[in-house]
């Protein structure tokens, strides 16, 4: 089906705009952009973990969802989602439920590459009929800005402070989606807000539609732990793509494939001066950090490229 911005944009909102979320968060725009994916006549089970997002949208007795919504702890959104799903098909066995209804998860980097990942790796590995989306803001924003395991290297976190001594973060992002991936996910996906929203809709399409456990990887800017100006989302994003620090793929049972390449793959410092959080690497006589951190991402994809032939 071919994507239609104009049509999309008429469905009816499934994110009401009373939410709190900042001005310029990412995970608002994550939410809209999946839940448009789904037909109007579809109805939904939203299940959220602990998060910016939740404590944003809801606050009992008050949702800002206008599909069924759930509450799940920090670690467990995943089994929360598989125990609705299972639920759904006996339900639907017994005749008792005659709607069509998906169970889409919603958890951030927090809830889902640390504190969640065993519950998401059981529920993939049970391949329960439904969707785990991360919106990866790369750090525990809600709680303070600690760092995570998504966080990229060198950035600071209030964890992980970039000082005299230590330049931030010392490790590496973590690669959430080649784990998910060898779970052997019918479909996995990464994305990001660019262009018409063309790469979000049709990826949140698919990984709703596709029968299965599926997983979307949504980067997800933050203006408070990033440090940009609010209006600057959409551009921070293009250049996490235009300079390969988020490419956008997918993976369809396995097989590999790039659904977007830069013209001109950008360096990594493009991406980086835009956020306060990286902003010591631009010190004199910290060159070696973005030629570390150009020299990682120029590794990852070529690797991702090769999987991708």
């Amino acid at each position: 089906m071919t994507y239609n911005l104009k049509k999309e944009a008429e469905k009816k909102e499934r994110l009401a705009g009373g939410h709190r979320l900042c001005a310029g968060c990412g995970a608002g725009i994550a939410v809209r952009g999946v839940l448009r994916a789904l037909e109007p006549e579809d109805k939904a089970v939203v299940v959220n973990a602990t998060s910016c997002l939740e404590v944003s949208t809801f606050m009992y007795p008050y949702t800002a969802y206008e599909d069924s919504f759930i509450h799940s702890a920090f670690e467990n959104a995943a089994a929360t989602a598989a125990g609705v799903e299972t639920a759904y098909k006996v339900l639907q066995q017994k005749g008792r439920v005659k709607k069509n209804f998906k169970v889409i998860a919603f958890g951030g980097d927090g809830g889902t590459y640390d504190i969640g990942l065993q519950s998401l790796s059981g529920a993939i590995e049970r391949n329960h009929d439904f969707v785990y989306v991360c919106y990866d803001n790369e750090a525990y924003m809600n709680t303070g800005i600690q760092r995570s395991s998504s966080t990229p290297r060198f950035a600071d976190a209030t964890t992980s402070p970039a000082g005299s001594k230590l330049p931030g973060k010392q490790q590496n992002k973590k690669d959430l989606t080649a784990i998910i991936a060898a779970h052997g996910s019918p479909y996995v996906a990464q994305t990001a807000f660019i262009g018409n929203m063309g790469d979000l809709h049709e990826k949140s399409r698919k990984a709703i539609y596709t029968e299965g456990a599926n997983f979307l990887n949504v980067l997800s800017p933050c203006p408070r732990g990033w440090r940009y100006n609010a209006a600057d989302i959409a551009h921070i994003s293009r250049m996490a793509v235009d300079t390969c620090v988020w490419p956008l793929f997918e993976i369809e049972d396995g097989v590999y494939r790039l659904t977007y390449e830069p013209k001109k793959k950008l360096p990594v410092e493009e991406f980086l001066k835009l956020q306060g959080r990286f902003s010591h690497m631009f010190k004199e006589g910290s060159e070696w950090m973005i030629e570390e951190a150009q020299s990682y991402v120029d590794r990852k994809w070529e690797q991702l490229l090769n999987k991708c032939r």
